[in-house]
């Protein structure tokens, strides 16, 4: 009987090992890659928000083609969106919105750069990419330091605040914007580099936990492509498509 079981063992394993191996050789393993990820890097944008004075001003210099951070074009019609700023906020917790807006009543969420007070001077914060741009759990936040001194932080929690919204939207621009085109990746990162110090850090987890009790809920537009990298494993041939895809939650 012993013998018995040690050899259905032994079968088990050997068929077990044979399913792992062709399972392996047949797999298809799908990877979500969005280039227009790409034209924003938002380590740069949170030390853009550091150096500004108040959200008018940061939304100005973010769209500024000067300055160079913002190389988005969602929709791939040739030309740089323009990414308005909008604000949510509750007991003491600022969601500042990206929001690019693509057509009448189409927006995309780009990233959000979320705030909260934790104590007297104290803060928390971090620059959550969405999911649909960056991937999910994509979050970019400060080394150990105090931002309690930048002066945007001093702005958007000064005594009888009220919640900054951009008066611009499809169609209603400001007079400084001009349509331009996007740069390539190898010349967006080689304008955008200067700007990416040692302050700021990619993570993985949250920062700031009450950024989901403040009223948001993110705004997706089927006007984004989205591309999806498939790549099929057989024996020893790969192969990888590409196609193009749109994104609504």
């Amino acid at each position: 009987m012993r013998k018995r079981s040690v050899a259905s063992a032994a079968v088990f394993m050997l068929l077990f090992g044979f399913c792992l191996v062709f399972a392996q050789e047949n797999a298809t393993v799908a990877i979500e890659d969005s280039e227009a990820a790409e034209g924003l890097d938002l380590k740069a944008v949170s030390e853009l928000f550091r150096d500004s004075k108040n959200l008018e001003e940061f939304e100005k210099a973010l769209n500024d083609p000067e300055v160079g951070i913002n190389n988005l074009d969602l929709d791939e019609n040739g030309e740089v969106d323009f990414i308005r700023v909008v604000e949510e906020v509750a007991d003491g917790t600022h969601v500042i919105i990206l929001q690019v807006p693509l057509a009448d009543n189409e927006f995309q969420d780009v990233a959000t750069i979320d705030v909260e007070k934790t104590g007297e001077a104290e803060y928390n914060l971090q620059v959550h990419g969405d999911e649909v741009i960056y991937g999910a759990d994509y979050y970019v936040v400060p080394g150990p330091i105090r931002i309690h001194t930048w002066p945007v932080i001093a702005w958007i929690y000064r005594p009888a605040y009220h919640p900054y919204r951009s008066a611009f939207r499809f169609g209603f621009f400001p007079v400084w914007w001009k349509p331009h085109r996007p740069v390539t990746a190898a010349v967006y990162h080689t304008r955008v580099v200067r700007r990416t110090g040692t302050t700021f850090t990619v993570v993985k987890t949250t920062r700031v936990g009450t950024a989901a009790k403040v009223n948001y809920k993110p705004r997706s537009s089927v006007l984004v492509r989205k591309k999806t990298t498939v790549t099929r494993v057989k024996g020893d041939r790969k192969t990888t498509v590409k196609r193009t895809t749109t994104k609504r939650r």
